[in-house]
Protein backbone atom coordinates (compact mmCIF):
# COMPACT_ATOMS: atom_id res chain seq x y z
CA UNK A 1 0.00 0.00 0.00
CA UNK A 2 1.61 3.26 -0.86
CA UNK A 3 2.32 6.04 1.83
CA UNK A 4 0.43 8.97 1.41
CA UNK A 5 2.82 12.56 0.85
CA UNK A 6 2.46 14.89 3.00
CA UNK A 7 -0.29 17.05 3.26
CA UNK A 8 0.22 20.76 2.87
CA UNK A 9 -0.21 21.81 6.63
CA UNK A 10 2.97 19.49 7.31
CA UNK A 11 5.04 21.31 4.81
CA UNK A 12 3.56 24.38 5.74
CA UNK A 13 4.85 23.46 9.46
CA UNK A 14 7.99 22.15 8.35
CA UNK A 15 8.80 25.23 6.72
CA UNK A 16 7.92 27.64 9.67
CA UNK A 17 10.30 25.02 11.68
CA UNK A 18 12.94 25.51 9.22
CA UNK A 19 12.93 29.73 9.23
CA UNK A 20 13.01 29.84 12.39
CA UNK A 21 15.68 28.27 12.86
CA UNK A 22 17.37 29.90 10.28
CA UNK A 23 16.45 33.27 11.80
CA UNK A 24 17.71 31.66 15.37
CA UNK A 25 21.01 30.30 14.00
CA UNK A 26 22.11 33.23 11.72
CA UNK A 27 20.46 36.48 13.40
CA UNK A 28 18.35 39.10 11.69
CA UNK A 29 17.77 37.72 7.76
CA UNK A 30 16.10 39.72 5.08
CA UNK A 31 13.26 37.89 3.57
CA UNK A 32 15.10 37.92 0.31
CA UNK A 33 17.46 36.05 1.99
CA UNK A 34 15.04 33.64 3.32
CA UNK A 35 14.08 33.50 0.00
CA UNK A 36 17.00 32.58 -1.53
CA UNK A 37 18.18 29.69 1.22
CA UNK A 38 14.95 27.78 1.03
CA UNK A 39 14.13 27.92 -1.92
CA UNK A 40 10.46 29.27 -1.96
CA UNK A 41 8.74 32.20 -3.39
CA UNK A 42 8.36 35.52 -1.73
CA UNK A 43 4.58 35.06 -1.31
CA UNK A 44 5.42 31.87 0.69
CA UNK A 45 8.31 33.16 2.97
CA UNK A 46 5.68 36.40 3.89
CA UNK A 47 2.56 34.26 4.85
CA UNK A 48 5.08 32.03 7.14
CA UNK A 49 6.94 34.94 8.52
CA UNK A 50 3.67 36.38 9.17
CA UNK A 51 2.24 33.05 11.06
CA UNK A 52 5.49 33.36 13.31
CA UNK A 53 5.24 36.99 13.83
CA UNK A 54 1.57 36.32 15.00
CA UNK A 55 2.61 33.57 17.11
CA UNK A 56 5.53 36.31 18.58
CA UNK A 57 8.02 34.25 18.01
CA UNK A 58 9.83 37.14 15.14
CA UNK A 59 9.27 40.28 14.58
CA UNK A 60 9.60 42.16 11.44
CA UNK A 61 11.62 45.27 10.88
CA UNK A 62 12.64 47.69 7.92
CA UNK A 63 16.50 47.34 7.73
CA UNK A 64 19.35 49.96 8.49
CA UNK A 65 20.73 52.10 5.46
CA UNK A 66 21.74 49.62 2.52
CA UNK A 67 22.55 52.05 0.29
CA UNK A 68 20.69 50.26 -2.74
CA UNK A 69 18.07 51.84 -4.93
CA UNK A 70 14.44 50.51 -4.63
CA UNK A 71 12.05 49.20 -2.02
CA UNK A 72 14.36 47.15 0.86
CA UNK A 73 13.39 43.86 1.76
CA UNK A 74 12.07 43.48 5.88
CA UNK A 75 14.47 42.04 8.49
CA UNK A 76 13.12 38.79 10.38
CA UNK A 77 14.29 39.14 13.95
CA UNK A 78 14.00 36.72 16.93
CA UNK A 79 12.01 37.62 19.49
CA UNK A 80 14.48 37.19 22.04
CA UNK A 81 13.86 39.47 25.11
CA UNK A 82 10.21 37.43 24.60
CA UNK A 83 10.91 33.86 24.22
CA UNK A 84 13.48 31.83 26.30
CA UNK A 85 14.80 28.79 27.54
CA UNK A 86 16.16 27.66 30.65
CA UNK A 87 19.73 25.96 30.56
CA UNK A 88 21.80 24.15 32.66
CA UNK A 89 24.95 22.71 32.84
CA UNK A 90 25.67 20.07 35.98
CA UNK A 91 29.17 19.18 36.05
CA UNK A 92 31.61 17.85 38.66
CA UNK A 93 32.86 20.88 40.32
CA UNK A 94 30.22 23.41 39.26
CA UNK A 95 26.96 24.16 38.19
CA UNK A 96 26.44 27.23 36.00
CA UNK A 97 22.36 28.38 34.79
CA UNK A 98 21.29 30.56 32.25
CA UNK A 99 18.16 31.99 30.40
CA UNK A 100 18.88 32.25 26.81
CA UNK A 101 16.64 34.02 24.55
CA UNK A 102 15.86 32.76 21.00
CA UNK A 103 18.44 33.68 19.08
CA UNK A 104 20.79 31.78 21.41
CA UNK A 105 21.03 35.51 23.33
CA UNK A 106 22.20 35.12 27.15
CA UNK A 107 19.77 37.06 28.76
CA UNK A 108 20.74 35.89 32.72
CA UNK A 109 23.78 33.88 33.84
CA UNK A 110 24.69 32.36 37.07
CA UNK A 111 27.36 30.05 38.66
CA UNK A 112 28.01 27.99 41.73
CA UNK A 113 30.79 25.71 42.88
CA UNK A 114 30.29 22.31 43.32
CA UNK A 115 31.34 20.32 46.18
CA UNK A 116 32.75 16.73 44.81
CA UNK A 117 30.50 14.27 46.59
CA UNK A 118 27.91 11.40 45.90
CA UNK A 119 24.80 12.87 43.46
CA UNK A 120 22.51 14.15 45.71
CA UNK A 121 19.61 14.54 43.54
CA UNK A 122 17.26 16.85 46.08
CA UNK A 123 20.51 19.12 46.33
CA UNK A 124 20.94 19.16 42.59
CA UNK A 125 17.62 19.85 42.38
CA UNK A 126 16.91 22.37 45.16
CA UNK A 127 20.09 24.36 43.67
CA UNK A 128 18.49 24.29 40.09
CA UNK A 129 14.93 25.43 41.41
CA UNK A 130 17.17 28.14 43.35
CA UNK A 131 18.51 29.20 40.27
CA UNK A 132 15.11 28.92 38.19
CA UNK A 133 12.79 31.34 40.63
CA UNK A 134 16.17 33.94 40.86
CA UNK A 135 15.81 33.94 36.83
CA UNK A 136 12.36 34.16 36.80
CA UNK A 137 12.08 37.28 39.27
CA UNK A 138 13.58 39.31 36.91
CA UNK A 139 11.53 38.11 33.78
CA UNK A 140 9.10 40.67 32.53
CA UNK A 141 5.77 39.12 32.60
CA UNK A 142 4.98 39.22 28.87
CA UNK A 143 7.82 36.71 28.42
CA UNK A 144 7.69 33.11 27.19
CA UNK A 145 9.59 29.93 27.98
CA UNK A 146 9.41 27.15 26.04
CA UNK A 147 11.98 24.57 27.37
CA UNK A 148 14.61 23.68 30.27
CA UNK A 149 17.38 22.11 28.83
CA UNK A 150 20.04 19.74 31.09
CA UNK A 151 23.39 18.84 30.47
CA UNK A 152 25.10 16.38 32.89
CA UNK A 153 28.40 14.54 32.51
CA UNK A 154 27.31 10.46 32.12
CA UNK A 155 25.43 8.91 30.19
CA UNK A 156 21.75 9.73 29.85
CA UNK A 157 18.67 7.33 28.96
CA UNK A 158 17.54 9.53 25.67
CA UNK A 159 13.48 8.64 26.37
CA UNK A 160 13.57 9.97 29.75
CA UNK A 161 16.14 12.01 31.13
CA UNK A 162 17.26 9.21 33.44
CA UNK A 163 21.38 9.47 34.11
CA UNK A 164 22.21 5.97 33.73
CA UNK A 165 25.56 6.03 35.14
CA UNK A 166 28.25 8.98 35.46
CA UNK A 167 30.98 7.18 37.82
CA UNK A 168 33.01 10.85 38.41
CA UNK A 169 29.59 12.09 40.27
CA UNK A 170 28.61 9.02 41.95
CA UNK A 171 24.83 8.87 40.35
CA UNK A 172 23.56 5.59 38.98
CA UNK A 173 19.87 5.81 37.39
CA UNK A 174 19.19 8.83 38.91
CA UNK A 175 15.40 10.25 37.31
CA UNK A 176 16.50 13.81 36.65
CA UNK A 177 14.10 14.73 33.96
CA UNK A 178 11.05 13.83 35.98
CA UNK A 179 12.76 15.14 39.32
CA UNK A 180 13.17 18.96 37.63
CA UNK A 181 10.09 18.70 35.68
CA UNK A 182 8.14 18.08 38.47
CA UNK A 183 9.91 20.45 40.81
CA UNK A 184 9.94 23.05 38.36
CA UNK A 185 6.29 23.21 38.06
CA UNK A 186 6.80 25.55 34.67
CA UNK A 187 4.70 23.09 32.44
CA UNK A 188 7.13 22.86 29.35
CA UNK A 189 9.56 20.05 28.30
CA UNK A 190 12.56 19.37 30.70
CA UNK A 191 15.14 17.63 28.58
CA UNK A 192 18.43 16.27 29.93
CA UNK A 193 21.58 15.32 27.59
CA UNK A 194 25.20 14.20 27.81
CA UNK A 195 27.15 17.43 28.43
CA UNK A 196 30.10 16.26 25.78
CA UNK A 197 27.35 15.44 22.92
CA UNK A 198 25.42 18.40 23.42
CA UNK A 199 29.15 20.26 23.07
CA UNK A 200 29.09 18.60 20.19
CA UNK A 201 26.23 20.00 18.85
CA UNK A 202 26.88 23.82 20.35
CA UNK A 203 30.01 24.22 18.31
CA UNK A 204 28.53 22.80 15.44
CA UNK A 205 25.60 25.05 15.65
CA UNK A 206 27.69 28.50 16.99
CA UNK A 207 30.66 27.79 17.57
CA UNK A 208 34.16 26.82 15.72
CA UNK A 209 32.30 24.18 13.82
CA UNK A 210 29.51 25.95 11.76
CA UNK A 211 28.82 24.09 8.85
CA UNK A 212 30.84 21.04 9.71
CA UNK A 213 28.88 18.08 9.21
CA UNK A 214 31.35 15.69 10.71
CA UNK A 215 33.32 16.34 14.27
CA UNK A 216 34.62 15.08 17.26
CA UNK A 217 33.92 17.08 20.58
CA UNK A 218 35.93 15.65 22.93
CA UNK A 219 35.37 17.48 26.79
CA UNK A 220 37.25 16.79 29.57
CA UNK A 221 36.12 17.47 33.77
CA UNK A 222 37.03 15.21 35.80
CA UNK A 223 37.10 12.71 32.98
CA UNK A 224 36.66 12.77 29.37
CA UNK A 225 33.34 12.52 27.26
CA UNK A 226 32.83 13.07 23.27
CA UNK A 227 30.23 13.43 21.32
CA UNK A 228 30.48 12.43 17.39
CA UNK A 229 28.57 13.71 14.68
CA UNK A 230 28.61 12.11 11.46
CA UNK A 231 26.81 12.79 8.19
CA UNK A 232 25.31 16.39 10.21
CA UNK A 233 23.46 13.54 12.72
CA UNK A 234 24.47 13.41 16.23
CA UNK A 235 25.44 9.30 17.05
CA UNK A 236 23.20 9.03 20.15
CA UNK A 237 23.55 5.04 20.09
CA UNK A 238 20.53 2.67 20.55
CA UNK A 239 19.08 4.07 24.10
CA UNK A 240 21.32 7.47 23.88
CA UNK A 241 24.50 6.46 25.40
CA UNK A 242 26.60 6.72 22.47
CA UNK A 243 29.72 8.99 22.36
CA UNK A 244 31.60 7.67 26.21
CA UNK A 245 35.04 8.26 24.22
CA UNK A 246 36.42 8.60 27.59
CA UNK A 247 35.95 4.90 27.98
CA UNK A 248 37.67 3.57 24.60
CA UNK A 249 40.39 1.27 26.49
CA UNK A 250 43.72 2.95 25.29
CA UNK A 251 46.06 1.32 27.78
CA UNK A 252 45.47 -2.07 27.82
CA UNK A 253 45.86 -3.06 31.91
CA UNK A 254 46.78 0.59 32.54
CA UNK A 255 45.93 3.03 35.41
CA UNK A 256 41.86 1.72 37.17
CA UNK A 257 38.92 3.75 36.08
CA UNK A 258 36.30 5.03 37.94
CA UNK A 259 33.70 2.72 35.43
CA UNK A 260 35.71 -0.50 36.84
CA UNK A 261 38.05 -0.96 33.64
CA UNK A 262 41.81 0.21 33.48
CA UNK A 263 43.73 2.08 30.95
CA UNK A 264 40.39 4.02 29.66
CA UNK A 265 41.16 7.39 27.62
CA UNK A 266 40.07 9.29 30.92
CA UNK A 267 41.91 7.17 33.10
CA UNK A 268 45.21 8.25 31.27
CA UNK A 269 44.04 11.46 30.05
CA UNK A 270 42.01 13.09 32.38
CA UNK A 271 42.78 15.63 35.68
CA UNK A 272 44.12 12.68 38.08
CA UNK A 273 46.49 11.32 35.69
CA UNK A 274 47.85 15.02 34.96
CA UNK A 275 48.28 15.84 38.52
CA UNK A 276 49.48 12.49 39.58
CA UNK A 277 52.39 13.14 36.85
CA UNK A 278 53.34 16.01 37.54
CA UNK A 279 53.45 15.57 41.69
CA UNK A 280 50.41 17.80 42.37
CA UNK A 281 47.39 15.35 42.66
CA UNK A 282 47.39 15.73 46.36
CA UNK A 283 47.25 19.91 46.59
CA UNK A 284 45.06 20.94 44.09
CA UNK A 285 42.35 19.76 41.66
CA UNK A 286 40.00 21.21 39.46
CA UNK A 287 40.40 23.20 36.19
CA UNK A 288 42.82 25.95 37.86
CA UNK A 289 44.99 22.77 38.67
CA UNK A 290 45.15 21.92 35.36
CA UNK A 291 46.13 25.10 34.06
CA UNK A 292 48.68 25.86 36.35
CA UNK A 293 50.28 22.53 35.04
CA UNK A 294 50.40 23.95 31.64
CA UNK A 295 51.47 27.10 33.03
CA UNK A 296 54.43 25.77 34.88
CA UNK A 297 55.09 23.36 31.59
CA UNK A 298 55.53 26.73 29.94
CA UNK A 299 58.07 28.20 32.67
CA UNK A 300 60.12 25.38 31.83
CA UNK A 301 59.03 23.16 34.91
CA UNK A 302 60.61 20.03 33.86
CA UNK A 303 58.10 17.38 35.53
CA UNK A 304 55.17 19.23 34.54
CA UNK A 305 56.86 19.06 31.17
CA UNK A 306 56.70 15.72 31.44
CA UNK A 307 53.60 15.10 32.76
CA UNK A 308 51.98 16.89 29.99
CA UNK A 309 54.15 14.88 27.11
CA UNK A 310 53.03 11.46 28.95
CA UNK A 311 49.46 12.22 28.99
CA UNK A 312 49.31 14.06 25.64
CA UNK A 313 50.46 11.13 24.02
CA UNK A 314 47.94 8.90 25.69
CA UNK A 315 45.82 11.68 23.79
CA UNK A 316 46.99 11.53 21.21
CA UNK A 317 46.44 7.92 20.29
CA UNK A 318 42.64 7.97 21.72
CA UNK A 319 42.05 10.69 19.14
CA UNK A 320 44.09 8.85 16.03
CA UNK A 321 41.53 5.82 16.65
CA UNK A 322 38.77 7.89 16.78
CA UNK A 323 40.24 9.46 13.58
CA UNK A 324 40.66 6.39 11.86
CA UNK A 325 36.91 5.38 12.41
CA UNK A 326 34.97 8.17 12.14
CA UNK A 327 37.24 10.29 9.65
CA UNK A 328 36.06 13.49 11.18
CA UNK A 329 36.88 17.01 9.56
CA UNK A 330 37.53 18.88 12.97
CA UNK A 331 38.30 17.25 16.56
CA UNK A 332 37.75 19.73 19.04
CA UNK A 333 38.89 19.88 22.75
CA UNK A 334 37.06 21.43 25.86
CA UNK A 335 37.22 21.66 29.01
CA UNK A 336 40.20 21.01 30.79
CA UNK A 337 41.03 19.64 27.30
CA UNK A 338 42.09 22.75 25.88
CA UNK A 339 44.26 23.43 28.56
CA UNK A 340 45.74 20.01 27.93
CA UNK A 341 45.72 19.85 24.19
CA UNK A 342 47.44 23.02 23.97
CA UNK A 343 49.85 22.27 26.35
CA UNK A 344 50.54 18.90 24.55
CA UNK A 345 49.87 19.64 20.70
CA UNK A 346 52.98 18.54 19.40
CA UNK A 347 52.78 15.15 20.86
CA UNK A 348 48.47 14.73 19.92
CA UNK A 349 49.90 15.85 16.05
CA UNK A 350 53.09 13.24 16.15
CA UNK A 351 50.53 10.47 17.31
CA UNK A 352 48.37 11.53 14.44
CA UNK A 353 51.04 11.68 11.84
CA UNK A 354 52.34 8.01 13.11
CA UNK A 355 49.20 6.44 13.42
CA UNK A 356 46.15 7.76 10.96
CA UNK A 357 45.62 7.12 7.73
CA UNK A 358 46.96 9.45 5.27
CA UNK A 359 43.62 10.28 3.64
CA UNK A 360 41.78 10.68 6.74
CA UNK A 361 44.38 12.78 8.18
CA UNK A 362 45.21 15.19 5.15
CA UNK A 363 41.98 17.61 5.96
CA UNK A 364 41.87 17.09 9.32
CA UNK A 365 41.74 20.14 11.77
CA UNK A 366 42.16 20.21 15.23
CA UNK A 367 40.61 23.24 17.50
CA UNK A 368 39.79 24.40 20.45
CA UNK A 369 36.10 25.44 21.61
CA UNK A 370 35.05 28.92 19.95
CA UNK A 371 32.19 29.07 23.09
CA UNK A 372 35.11 28.66 25.73
CA UNK A 373 33.61 27.14 28.75
CA UNK A 374 30.27 28.08 27.95
CA UNK A 375 29.94 25.58 25.21
CA UNK A 376 27.94 22.79 27.52
CA UNK A 377 25.43 25.76 28.68
CA UNK A 378 24.82 26.95 25.38
CA UNK A 379 24.62 23.49 23.84
CA UNK A 380 21.72 22.64 27.07
CA UNK A 381 20.10 25.88 25.72
CA UNK A 382 20.09 24.80 22.15
CA UNK A 383 18.03 21.31 23.44
CA UNK A 384 15.69 23.33 25.14
CA UNK A 385 14.90 24.86 22.07
CA UNK A 386 14.46 21.80 19.87
CA UNK A 387 10.61 21.52 20.05
CA UNK A 388 10.02 25.18 19.10
CA UNK A 389 12.27 24.68 16.50
CA UNK A 390 11.04 21.48 14.90
CA UNK A 391 7.66 22.46 15.14
CA UNK A 392 7.16 26.39 16.31
CA UNK A 393 3.07 26.48 16.27
CA UNK A 394 2.68 22.80 17.78
CA UNK A 395 5.39 23.64 20.71
CA UNK A 396 3.99 27.19 21.79
CA UNK A 397 0.54 25.21 22.14
CA UNK A 398 1.87 22.53 24.08
CA UNK A 399 3.38 25.20 26.60
CA UNK A 400 -0.14 27.26 26.29
CA UNK A 401 1.27 30.34 24.53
Amino acid sequence: MMRAGPSQEEIRRHNLGVLLRHVHLGGPTSRAELTTRMGLNRSTIMALTADLTAAGLVREELPRETGRVGRPSLVVRPESARVYVLAFDIGVDRLVAARVGLGGVVLDRHEATREREDFDLDHVAGAVVAFTRRMLARTRPDTLCVGVGVAIAGGVRSSDGVVRYSPNMGAVDVPLGAELKERLGLGVPVAVGNDANLGALAEQARGVAVGCRDLIYLHGDVGIGGGVIAGGQLLGGHGGYGGEIGHMVVNTGGRPCGCGSRGCLEAEVGERALLEAAGRFSAQAGRDAVRAVVGAADRGDVLAQQALNRVGDWLGLGVANLVNVFNPEVVIFGGILREIYLGSAAQVRSRIAVDVLRASRESLRLRTPALGDDTILVGAAELAFAQVLADPLDALARVGA
